[in-house]
């Protein structure tokens, strides 16, 4: 009954062909799918769980960012659980938290959500983890990234974080973008938690 309506409202409003991809995916083949990796985009490296390359993933991520998909956000909350957990339990963080990167103020209004923080959020349910959305703050809206080299990114990003206090040197901090392309956004998360007392700082990718 449930797939006949599934029929029903496909043929009334047709999916997305990202909205479809998505839904192919289940827990398992995603997790079949990450391969953690670090890359040398920013200091210290990032370590990036996911190709963005294969186009199922890039359908999840696209779904996550801009169409707000639940089933996106589930999913690749439970590749960021899977991989912390088992990070947890094979090194440890000792005290940690996760910090999502933040959308400008522009693009947080209008979009209504941050894709980053969303899935975080999912990864934690079952975590000791603390989630952290008011450490890291966005002093200045940028222009996209998008169409930008990666030395006009670095500019562009320059000075767009600050810390909202000063940070527990002895804490950890994850923090987690959803895609990194060049590493200017994460390097600028990064200066500013540094400059705020941060000196254990993981930075964390959905995709690369």
């Amino acid at each position: 009954m449930r797939r006949l309506a599934t029929i029903v409202l496909d043929l009334l409003f047709p999916p997305r062909p990202d909205e479809r991809q998505v839904r192919a995916f289940t827990e398992d083949t995603l997790l079949a799918r990450s391969s953690p990796r670090l890359i040398r985009v920013c200091r210290p490296e990032a370590t990036a769980l996911l190709s963005f390359a294969d186009p199922q993933v890039r359908a999840l991520m696209h779904e996550a960012k801009y169409h707000r998909s639940e089933r996106a956000f589930s999913l690749l909350g439970s590749a960021l659980q899977d991989y912390l957990t088992e990070w947890q339990a094979e090194e440890g963080f000792g005290r940690a938290v996760l910090t999502p990167i933040p959308l400008s103020n522009a693009r947080r209004a209008e979009r209504g959500y941050n894709q980053a923080e969303e899935i975080a959020r999912r990864a934690l349910r079952e975590s000791d983890l603390s989630l952290a959305t008011d450490i890291l703050v966005r002093t200045r809206d940028t222009v996209s990234q998008t169409t930008l080299s990666r030395q006009e990114r670095i500019r562009n990003m320059r000075g767009a974080f600050g810390a909202a206090h000063p940070l527990d040197p002895t804490l950890t901090y994850l923090l987690l973008d959803d895609v990194v392309t060049t590493g200017a956004t994460m390097q600028a998360a990064i200066d500013a938690l540094t400059a705020a007392g941060a000196t254990c700082i993981i930075p964390l990718a959905l995709a690369h």
